[in-house]
């Protein structure tokens, strides 16, 4: 067996460890950041597309750490083009001496911006997407080593097709689910459970900002205008019924939250459009 299969081999046998100072830190972490739910909504979006186009039989886990960890690089900043990537035993041994045995507590570098999900599906589509169980857990905090590009890449073809139009999200959404932002306020998103979430209901309302989401289905249930879409909100996620008639003006807050203009709670809606061939 040369070194990549086990390399390989271990990653498949120790699927969802992590270092007890990231699981440490993970724990304390409330919900997960914008770009990791950039990312998780991106994988999701390919997953299902895929699945509805044949190009995976099962639907398939793809890892949104990866994207989180490549996506908005430059060209030679991205992982797979490190120049130091021979997959060694003395590699090996240096990565774990100054990431792990003695890590360093600046490994995760902030972003200037947050990633958004068309720079994740970008980055599939120009890298390709590894398995889930063949790279980090979202948000591991310990920076990828550079031999990590022998690790497989299912390859991604196609492109992101954008609209603010509701009428033309729905149209997409007959063919596969639809990615888009929510506007989220509490306490309503916290109470909402199998309910409608419409907004804010009150004074006491507080607005949380945008997450991105991924729409999945309208339900035709409801005599609203209601679809149904899949969230991941304080780390746990669901599927909630939010209104799309639902207007609303958000005037209090720091100037990056304020909606100066009637809104829905649904916007920014996008989808991968993958090449079959």
């Amino acid at each position: 067996m040369n070194m990549n299969q086990l390399f390989m081999q271990s990653m498949a046998e120790t699927r969802g460890l992590c270092h007890p100072d990231c699981v440490k830190a993970s724990n304390e972490q409330e919900d997960y950041d914008a770009s990791q739910h950039a990312a998780m909504v991106a994988v999701n979006l390919i997953s299902s597309a895929r699945v509805i186009l044949n190009l995976d039989a099962v639907r398939a886990e793809y890892s949104a750490q990866y994207l989180v960890d490549n996506a908005g690089k430059e060209a030679d900043e991205g992982e797979m083009d490190q120049q130091s990537s021979q997959l060694t035993f003395e590699n090996i041994l240096q990565y774990m001496v100054e990431n792990v045995w003695n890590k360093r507590e600046d490994v995760q570098e902030e972003r200037e911006q947050h990633l958004t999900v068309k720079d994740c599906l970008e980055c599939a589509f120009k890298n390709g997407l590894p398995r889930r169980e063949h790279w980090a857990h979202v948000g591991c905090t310990f920076k990828a080593p550079p031999f990590t590009c022998h690790i497989p890449r299912v390859p991604m073809k196609g492109e992101v097709i954008e609209t603010k139009s509701v009428d033309e999200a729905m149209k997409l959404l007959m063919k596969q689910p639809v990615g888009a932002r929510l506007h989220l306020f509490s306490p309503e998103i916290d109470r909402v459970g199998e309910g409608i979430y419409d907004g804010p209901s009150s004074n006491g309302s507080s607005y949380v900002g945008l997450r991105d989401v991924m729409i999945v289905a309208v339900d035709k249930s409801e005599e609203k205008f209601i679809v149904k879409v899949q969230i991941c909100y304080k780390k746990k996620t669901s599927f909630v019924k939010v209104c799309m008639s639902r207007m609303f003006v958000q005037l209090d807050g720091d100037e990056e939250s304020q909606v100066k203009e009637p809104t829905g709670l649904l916007v920014d809606f996008c989808i991968p459009r993958l090449y079959v061939n």
